[in-house]
């Protein structure tokens, strides 16, 4: 084996963006995943969980929630007001239509995929008709006081219930008023403090299962407005919340990084009356637990510490194997370094800007493994901003370290290198 010198770069500053929400295709194999950036990347479960699609980041654009309509077709809604479908083919936000209430904290698709309920900033809840080309607006339902954090749509697509601060209400889609609303603090025994319903689900037995601020997963008889049973799962709050596809198991995420599984099992062994158990706690994260998703197989949580986690669930897995490990997606699945091997540049890609780094150098020689001296450390070149509030999709530094490119989802930008007695110039072509 041949000479070679290892580089070992340590100021690449990159911070990756957390994972703020998750929408796992129904009846689907692929996963959407929003960042905090506002990025989306979709996953291809039967593909060996192969990252598919990425969908570039906008400054003035932020994704509360995604969800999976009409099929193949995703949509997303945030702080902007705007309702977005995104074209997976083109990697872009095809179009948006104002939601018409304010910032949107949530959003879910009826069980046919044929209709968008949206959570608004103004206590409003909207419905869209999912129609060839788009979205259009269909109604608005009661409006309360208080923003609408959650929503949840009964598999029937008769009743949507609606969380915010101190209460969740149910709503009758067909009259559009609220039929029932349940305080949720009602019986906690502290401070003043707002309990806040962080997440809500809607299951086909009637049964209204709430996720708040105080770590709670309390399971209500919605008819009768009572509380049928309560775990505390955690000493923070439970954040996020999914339920499986048989409505047997229900994924919970937390504020201090652990996720809980709760499952409904029966009282004895052989009976009839079941009863909800929480049976695994997993820590995989360091941060809020964001976003969870339950698939037919697997739980999969997202945090703020940018990681994706997927537990396959042993009892589900057909055969030991691959498929049965754990996968965790730490880093960026992108090339997000460039190399200039004959210049010995490297350029480092961020989302609005990059960075071109000249590598140090050393005239020493040593023994295999030594570290050796630097006679020259490494080099700061220059910083080249994008213009506009896109982000930066993909990079590249030319072998011989004269062109620098990169590209958005709307435009492509090609720069000249100069190197003078100042130091070194970007020069646009």
């Amino acid at each position: 084996m041949g000479e070679f010198e290892v580089h070992r770069v340590r100021f690449f500053g990159l911070v990756p963006a957390g994972v703020r929400c998750l929408a796992f295709q129904p009846r689907g194999v692929r996963l959407a995943l929003a960042r905090t950036d506002g990025a989306v990347e979709v996953y291809n479960f039967a593909a060996n969980y192969f990252q598919e699609k990425v969908i570039p980041g906008h400054e003035a654009r932020s994704v509360e929630s995604l969800c999976w309509a009409a099929g193949d077709r995703l949509f997303g809604a945030g702080l902007g007001g705007d309702i977005i479908e995104y074209d997976l083919c083109g990697l872009s936000a095809a179009r948006g239509v104002d939601g018409g209430g304010g910032p949107i904290w949530s959003m879910v698709a009826n069980g046919t995929g044929t209709q968008l309920a949206i959570g608004c900033e103004d206590g409003s809840v909207k419905i869209f008709q999912v129609v060839p080309g788009g979205i259009q607006f269909e109604r608005n339902l009661d409006r309360r006081k208080g923003r609408v954090l959650c929503l949840s749509w009964h598999p029937s697509g008769s009743h949507i219930v609606a969380g915010s601060v101190d209460f969740f209400r149910v709503i009758d889609v067909t009259s559009g008023q609220t039929v029932q609303r349940i305080m949720v603090n009602h019986q906690v025994e502290k401070a003043k403090r707002e309990c806040v319903v962080w997440a809500i689900a809607l299951l086909a037995r009637g049964t209204v299962v709430s996720a708040d601020s105080f770590g709670r997963v309390q399971f209500w008889d919605w008819e009768q407005g009572t509380l049928a049973e309560s775990h505390t799962v955690s000493t923070s709050a439970a954040l996020s919340l999914a339920v499986s596809e048989k409505e047997d198991s229900i994924v919970v995420g937390t504020s201090t990084g652990a996720t809980y599984q709760l499952q409904l099992l029966p009282v004895k062994l052989g009976g009839v009356e079941k009863r909800w158990v929480r049976t695994k706690p997993f820590q995989f994260h360091s941060h809020d637990v964001r976003a969870v998703a339950h698939s037919p197989t697997a739980l999969i949580s997202g945090g703020l510490d940018a990681q994706l986690v997927i537990r396959p669930l042993m009892e589900k897995v057909q055969r030991k194997g691959y498929d049965a490990a754990l996968r965790k997606f730490t880093f960026p699945h992108r090339r997000l370094v460039s190399c200039a091997r004959k210049a010995r540049l490297l350029l480092f890609q961020f989302s609005q800007y990059l960075e071109l780094w000249r590598l140090g150098s050393t005239e020493e020689t040593g023994k295999d493994g030594e570290v050796l001296p630097l006679c020259r450390m490494p080099e700061h070149l220059v910083q080249l901003k994008s213009k506009g509030p896109e982000h930066i999709y993909c990079s590249c530094v030319s072998p011989c370290g004269t062109w620098v490119g990169y590209s958005t989802a709307s435009r492509f930008q090609l720069y000249r290198v100069c190197c003078d007695g100042d130091g070194v110039s970007l020069r646009k072509v």
